[in-house]
């Protein structure tokens, strides 16, 4: 069974990668198939579903796809190239900004959906070529995710499967060194693509005659978004306190806004369609995949290896996960890669490595930012890629591997010097 269960694992794993079939059908039928030929029960299949990681992501998507009918999010990015001046450069900035931010506490996919469509608007208006707006928001929207608990599917499913890591230890702890990063590539990125950034004072003109204030499409709902998206984000802050978990905090505020909202049919299902619904069943697929590597001992046996590769050293075993998670995370999507280290890591403490914190905080930085090394590093990446083809703008693999590899191997520079000053002197 180790033997069958890893062939399906690794198969999966390569039509995945691949991209030939869709990755949710890839992963789903990996899980099916384990179920089908005996190496899980369908109890057992179910037990590995981690439910509290399904619940926060359908709960945010809910929140944010009310949100979005209230026109928010294109009135933000106005209102930031207006108080730009309508300058390139400083736009580029903002809008990397605005992205960060809001991929801390959306979620960066969520993010990149809202802010391709008002970037394409900007540029479009200055006769700017989107490229060099899109790949740092691409960027951003990884670097900015990396800050919290909600911010990067990685970090939703670490928090979920360790107790301890609460809502603001990721602030505390991923926080600082994100924003080091953020401020570090914006002033590259700027550098990079100044040659660029160039338009006619006439067209910045026009665009500071936009009235932001028409963005907003709906001021009462506008107001009762803001009012249950402040009381999740409260209920994260104060988890160690309740103790009410991520997914309960995200689901009740989600259904808690289409309650005020008035409740239509109309509402609820355009809401529902807001849900990536695809993703969730990639999710399932993936954890029931990596539970039959659990179940055969094929984890354990790769956690017993990598703790006699670093002897158990804790310093050692960081920096061996942080380098190892950000290469791995930058050529293959992060999630089934989390997805199969976590495990790993729980096994490593089983087996006698004293601290795991830095391991947890160097999986999350190396999975996190290790997306902004390829154009297929991250969902992220792929969706502003699909979403600038359909507007006849190419993101090729290369373009942005010139761009990305390098800021990403920066990034876990100073990540690697973060996490050896904070937890292993």
């Amino acid at each position: 069974m180790e033997v069958l269960a890893g062939v399906i694992f690794v198969f999966m794993y390569m039509v995945i990668v691949s991209e030939k079939i869709h990755r949710t059908v890839a992963a789903m039928l990996g899980a099916t198939s384990m179920i089908l030929l005996g190496i899980l029960s369908q109890e057992t299949a179910l037990h590995h579903i981690d439910f509290n990681t399904l619940g926060l992501l359908v709960g945010m998507m809910v929140l944010v796809g009310v949100t979005s009918h209230t026109g928010l999010f294109d009135y933000v990015a106005i209102k930031a190239a207006k108080v730009a001046k309508a300058e390139p450069k400083r736009i580029l900035i903002y809008l990397a900004l605005i992205t960060a931010v809001f991929s801390a506490f959306l979620d960066n996919v969520t993010t990149v959906l809202l802010m391709v469509p008002v970037t394409f608007s900007i540029t479009q208006k200055l006769h700017l070529k989107a490229n060099p707006f899109l790949l740092t928001q691409i960027i951003a929207s990884n670097i900015g995710g990396t800050a919290t608990l909600i911010g990067d599917p990685p970090n939703i499913m670490i928090g979920s499967a360790v107790k301890e890591l609460t809502f603001m230890a990721f602030i505390e702890n991923l926080a600082p060194i994100a924003i080091l990063n953020l401020i570090i590539v914006i002033f590259l990125v700027e550098i990079i693509y100044k040659k660029g950034l160039h338009t006619k004072p006439e067209l910045q003109a026009d665009l500071m005659q936009m009235d932001e204030h028409k963005a907003l499409k709906d001021r009462r709902l506008l107001k009762k978004s803001l009012f249950v998206l402040t009381l999740v984000i409260l209920g994260f802050f104060t988890h160690s306190i309740t103790h009410v978990e991520s997914s309960m905090i995200a689901l009740t505020g989600g259904f808690l806004l289409l309650l005020l909202a008035g409740g239509s049919h109309h509402l609820v299902e355009s809401s529902m369609k807001a849900v990536e619904w695809a993703t969730i069943f990639f999710f399932i697929g993936l954890f029931i995949a990596v539970g039959g590597l659990i179940e055969t001992g094929i984890i354990g046996s790769m956690a017993s290896q990598a703790v006699e590769l670093t002897g158990g050293d804790v310093t050692a075993t960081s920096l061996l996960v942080l380098w190892l998670s950000a290469i791995v995370s930058s050529v293959l999507d992060n999630i089934p890669f989390v997805a199969t280290m976590i495990p790993l890591i729980q096994n490593m403490g089983a087996m006698g490595v004293s601290n795991l914190e830095p391991i947890w905080w160097s999986l999350a930085l190396g999975a996190c930012l290790g997306g902004n090394g390829t154009l297929v590093g991250a969902s992220a990446n792929l969706i502003v890629a699909g979403l600038a083809a359909e507007r006849g703008v190419k993101i090729t693999f290369i373009n942005y591997f010139k761009i990305g590899f390098p800021i990403m191997l920066l990034t876990i520079v100073l990540s690697t010097v973060y996490v050896y000053i904070r937890y292993l002197i």
